[in-house]
């Protein structure tokens, strides 16, 4: 069995890492970047100062010998619940958007048939979604998303996660658009499930190094946020050019290059 034809066969590493990206670029919209502080204080049950690595006013108003108790029982328990907390709450938006992988690739397995004429229409759906991220399509910028949330702590983490994956889909509905329709273009249950899972590794990774270097992170996400115009318009280019590549079958053409490229290069067991 020739090992490249299994990883590379289709366009799965191709989509991979465009699905990577877009879950990259959904973590820094305006509509999930602003809220990261909030959401690792939700999952943690940390306040901010805390995720910042300071004490809390009460034990700075403590004598110095209850301070540093506290700080001896409080070392390694905020990192601890930083990295456990977020990522349940990755995890559990990971299960929601995994699902939406698997079914739409197994519809394009089932429509196999149809398959082209129907990805070229997704493709035209994508172009669209890349115009309305660049602001291009007057009214289909608007945020349509959870604005209230429970403080649910680290045990909670995962439904949080999944009321994100839910309540989140119309807001970063462009880019989750584009990687369902690479699914669907992959024609398999399994291969649109490891796209959404590509895609919620570059979603979800940001989320956890933030929380885990929260001080040192809030000056990026500051940055970030005021150059959000460039990240919106990188990130529509970037729809439109997978949308275009789809409608007009260059996809295909790219894959089968790929493919080609990595087979001079095969491992045979």
């Amino acid at each position: 069995m020739n090992v490249t034809d299994t990883v590379v066969q289709g366009s799965i590493v191709l989509a991979s890492l465009l699905a990577f990206a877009a879950g990259l670029v959904s973590f820094l919209s305006p509509c999930v970047l602003p809220l990261v502080p909030g959401y690792l204080s939700y999952v943690t049950g940390l306040s901010g100062a805390e995720l910042a690595g300071e004490a809390p006013a009460a034990a700075k108003a403590a004598p110095a010998g209850a301070v540093l108790a506290e700080e001896r029982t409080r070392t390694a328990s905020p990192r601890t619940r930083v990295l456990l907390g977020s990522v349940l709450f990755v995890l559990g938006f990971t299960a929601v958007f995994v699902a939406y992988g698997a079914l739409f690739g197994a519809l394009g397995e089932a429509l196999f048939r149809y398959q082209e004429p129907i990805t070229r229409a997704l493709g035209v759906v994508v172009v669209l979604l890349g115009l309305a991220f660049l602001g291009l399509i007057p009214g289909m910028q608007r945020e349509w998303r959870l604005h209230t949330l429970p403080q649910v702590g680290v045990w909670g983490a995962p439904v949080l996660g999944v009321l994100f994956g839910l309540g989140w889909t119309p807001c970063i509905g462009p880019t989750l658009g584009a990687v369902q329709t690479l699914a669907f273009a992959e024609a398999s249950a399994a291969r649109g499930a490891l796209l959404s899972a590509v895609y919620c590794l570059g979603l979800g990774l940001p989320f956890v190094v933030v929380g885990l270097l929260y001080r040192r992170a809030l000056g990026a996400i500051g940055w970030v946020r005021r150059h959000t115009d460039v990240v919106m318009k990188v990130g529509g280019a970037m729809l439109v050019l997978i949308g275009l590549l789809l409608v007009t079958g260059l996809w295909d053409d790219l894959t089968i290059g790929l493919r080609s490229w990595a087979g001079q290069y095969g491992v045979w067991l």
